[in-house]
């Protein structure tokens, strides 16, 4: 099993039953008082240079100063604005009180990937989007309190109890294991359900293992959360490709349900002349074969181009993983692409500034026309052109439209091409009776049943490339489902429409994976 992860100050913390100083109460005024606190970080100058995490995580004075900020609104829409539903008045109360026992065990008990959300779940969107704090000032910082907790809890787990229920008899197939598959997986074996997911990888953990970097979410946080899994009793059958190893039909007759959560990992090109040329990138394969392949490493049998000169095409939270990417594999110009203005940007508002911080480049109002190349068909530049923002589009951002005349060439080496992903066919290729949309995407009825009787989907399968946590949130629904699907108690009450929560102000949803 992985070696827990020190937290900060975690000397500081005492064990079970061992007396600890609280700090008094504060008044709803000295709360409003305290500013937020910020999550201390490597120099820019010297994580530009490595594979280290970024973020470095809030010591137990901060978090404890931070939690105190939270004003235990009667109407919790922190709650409402998290995807998996994490109990987060709770979690920081008893973080604030001085229980960190209970505070881990409450997190985890709602949250099955607590380390990795806590580090790549877009809270400013989300559960802090909402916080009420935002509306005169900073909202609470929700994610980096629950990064602090789940750190802790990783590091004392011999501390913490762990789950086993009796086995109930029903077994369930779980394919794919990224954050869907691995969240259904952990809420199913809380149940007592004999568990089994297949990957088509060698190693767990879906897009969070090969999409992800290192200075974002270490390995071997992702590979700690994944053994907690299996110490629960969830097993992992790895380099299982179901559509070839196994077909959907044939599991089916093994186990009494599935959950298919196999994401949206596809890549899709820019359909420009010059794709095929050598030295272009799909973001998936560069990702892959940096972060599950270890290619920065010399030794490494997968190789990968080290590019001096990198242009990546995209504005999403992958095209910033492969521009800082680059530049830690020793690229002196990373550029960002993007056809639209700063403003547009989907990734979040933190991978942007830590993108600038390095010394990144942007190139704002750009469009790709080509990619060129020498005689022997190495990348040598692209050719873009300016654009002008027009009328919204159907995603709500202004339209780009280009301008004549305005062409010009970037030089580079190598290009990556990071503009979205779309359902890879092998599986539902194999199972004609699973109905898909025009798309390729999986198709399901309000409780996540596709077509299919006792199978499940959910994730980027369904609802296209999104973010970590709204896949997790399906996972945890479909789990539910599942459950109720199981004790015959189908099909059950409709999913009560949450009330909308008041905004403190607006945000811009969260695209591209992670």
């Amino acid at each position: 099993m992985t070696e827990p992860r020190p937290v900060a100050d975690t000397a500081a913390v005492p064990v079970p039953g061992e007396a600890r100083a609280v700090p008094p109460p504060l008044t709803k005024k000295e709360r409003m008082g305290i500013d937020r606190t910020s999550m201390p970080e490597q120099d820019a100058t010297e994580r530009a240079t490595n594979f280290k995490e970024v973020n470095l995580g809030l010591t137990e004075q901060l978090a404890i100063l931070e939690a105190q900020r939270c004003l235990e609104c009667p109407k919790p829409y922190c709650v409402d604005g998290c995807p998996v539903a994490v109990n987060i008045p709770r979690f920081i109360r008893l973080l604030r009180d001085g229980d960190l026992h209970a505070a881990a065990e409450s997190l985890m008990d709602d949250n099955a990937l607590p380390c990795v959300t806590g580090r790549v779940c877009p809270q400013e969107s989300q559960c802090e989007g909402v916080c009420l704090r935002a509306k005169t000032g900073k909202s609470v910082a929700i994610g980096s309190l629950e990064r602090y907790v789940a750190d802790w809890a990783q590091a004392h787990l011999d501390q913490l109890p762990v789950a086993h229920p009796a086995p109930n008899g029903k077994k369930v197939a779980i394919i794919g294991s990224g954050p869907a598959g691995l969240t259904a997986a952990g809420e199913l074996a809380k149940k007592g359900y004999d568990v089994t997911i297949f990957e088509a990888f060698h190693a767990p953990g879906g897009v969070l293992i090969y999409g992800i970097p290192e200075f974002r979410l270490p390995k071997d946080i992702v590979q700690a959360e994944v053994d907690r899994l299996i110490d629960q009793g969830v097993k992992i059958e790895a380099n299982a490709i179901i559509g070839k190893t196994y077909t959907l039909p044939e599991l089916r007759e093994r186990f009494d349900a599935m959950f298919i959560a196999v994401g949206a990992g596809l890549p899709v090109f820019m359909n420009v002349p010059g794709e095929n040329f050598k030295g272009v990138y799909s973001a998936n394969e560069y990702l892959t074969r940096v972060n599950l392949m270890g290619a920065w490493n010399a030794d490494s049998d997968t190789p990968v181009l080290h590019g001096q000169r990198v242009v990546v095409v995209g504005g999403g939270n992958v095209a910033m993983d492969a521009v800082r990417t680059s530049k830690r594999l020793g690229a002196s110009e990373a550029t960002i692409v993007y056809r639209r203005s700063h403003d547009e940007l989907p990734a979040r508002a933190e991978e942007v500034h830590h993108a600038e911080q390095e010394g990144i480049r942007f190139e704002f109002l750009a469009a790709p026309l080509e990619v060129l190349a020498d005689e022997e068909r190495w990348v040598t530049g692209i050719r873009v052109q300016r654009m002008e923002l027009g009328e919204p589009d159907a995603s709500g951002r202004r339209k780009p439209v280009p301008i004549p005349g305005s062409e010009f060439v970037i030089d580079a080496d190598m290009v990556v091409v990071a503009i979205g992903t779309r359902s890879n066919p092998l599986l539902t290729a194999t199972a004609p009776e699973l109905e898909i949309n025009p798309w390729g995407y999986i198709v399901t009825d309000e409780f996540g049943m596709t077509s299919m009787p006792g199978v499940f989907a959910g994730g980027d399968i369904v609802r296209g490339a999104a973010t970590v946590i709204l896949a997790m949130g399906d996972g945890k629904r479909s789990a539910a489902s599942i459950d109720a699907y199981l004790r015959g108690e189908w099909p059950p009450a409709p999913p009560a429409a949450p009330e909308p929560p008041a905004r403190a102000h607006a945000t811009p949803a969260a695209a591209a994976t992670a």
